[in-house]
């Protein structure tokens, strides 16, 4: 019988800091080529919205999500994305685990951009996180947990102020005053700019995690030339990230972007001085899902898990 993972059988099985620490080590085991995978293939529907199939090895586990991203679907009363997880053991090729590839996209998502603000800002200022749909909620949490102060905004208002007081964290008065935090992580659809040329200041760190596929943008092209780049796999990100639109441009290049991979591990430099404006491009990885779907496993016999027979 194959344990399920429901959205709050996730949550319960792995904590926001299990979480950071999971993704971490995912980071360093895909920089040293210890865990392996391909960029997530896209199958089109637009402008309704795409399906993702995203593989990934390591740790003993193989993996495949397949998720959907349907901006559209709040509208209608659904979740923008959903889908399923399928975790494999390695050496025999049967599965481990079904979970689901929402809740697991949101811990993922938001611990990813908590490790690259701490890994790349320049103090440990106040943070704000812009979009606090699921995933900008996970960041938000994940601030929490490791005691950051945050404030949210939203371009819907209510919902900020719901999300704030769950977590028990502030709100931003105007979305220039949250674009003014030491550090910034935007989690929205990707179809605004919301970061248009002189906007940053000198030090800011901002985790760009909403455009995560082609034609989304929460930057302006030259405001990415003023700063010091990173992303989280450069393949990935240069076709469907947030760094697309400027490399087909030919405003940067590969040797314009650090992974941040390589900077967790020591192979490139982070940050090089307090006055440096530093960006991260999140695309996502499975390597990150592979990560969370393992920690969640680790606690399958503390839950009582439905289970399926296939």
């Amino acid at each position: 019988m194959i344990p399920f993972f429901s959205a709050r059988h996730v949550e319960a099985a792995v904590t926001p800091t299990r979480a950071y620490d999971a993704v971490r080590d995912a980071f360093v085991a895909h920089a040293r080529g210890e865990w392996t995978m391909q960029p997530k293939l896209y199958v089109t529907n637009y402008p309704a919205g795409d399906f993702r199939a995203m593989p990934a090895l390591g740790g003993g586990h193989a993996l495949l999500k397949w998720v959907t991203s349907f901006p559209g679907n709040p509208e209608r009363g659904l979740p923008t994305v959903s889908g399923l997880v399928i975790l494999s053991d390695a050496e025999t090729g049967l599965v481990e685990a079904v979970l689901d590839a929402g809740s697991v996209t949101a811990l993922r998502t938001g611990a990813a951009a908590v490790l690259a603000a701490e890994t790349l800002e320049a103090s440990g200022g106040a943070a704000s996180v812009i979009g606090v749909g699921v995933n900008g909620r996970a960041a938000a949490r994940t601030f929490k947990a490791l005691g950051r102060d945050v404030v949210l905004w939203d371009v819907d208002e209510k919902r900020a102020r719901a999300v704030a007081a769950d977590l028990g964290v502030g709100i931003a008065r105007s979305l220039d005053e949250a674009l003014g935090a030491d550090v910034v992580v935007t989690v929205t659809p990707g179809r605004t700019i919301l970061i248009p040329e002189g906007t940053l200041r000198a030090g800011q760190h901002v985790s760009l995690m909403g455009a995560d596929g082609p034609g989304k943008a929460e930057i302006a092209v030259a405001e990415l030339r003023r700063a010091r780049i990173f992303c989280d796999e450069w393949e990935q990100a240069s076709h469907g990230g947030e760094l697309a639109a400027a490399v087909n441009a030919g405003a940067i290049g590969r040797g314009d972007v650090t992974e941040l991979g390589n900077v967790l591990i020591g192979d490139a430099e982070g940050r090089r001085s307090p006055d440096e404006i530093t960006i991260f491009d999140s695309t996502g990885l499975a390597i990150q899902d592979l990560a969370i779907a393992i920690a969640a496993l680790e606690r399958a016999d503390e839950l009582d898990l439905p289970t399926m027979d296939v």
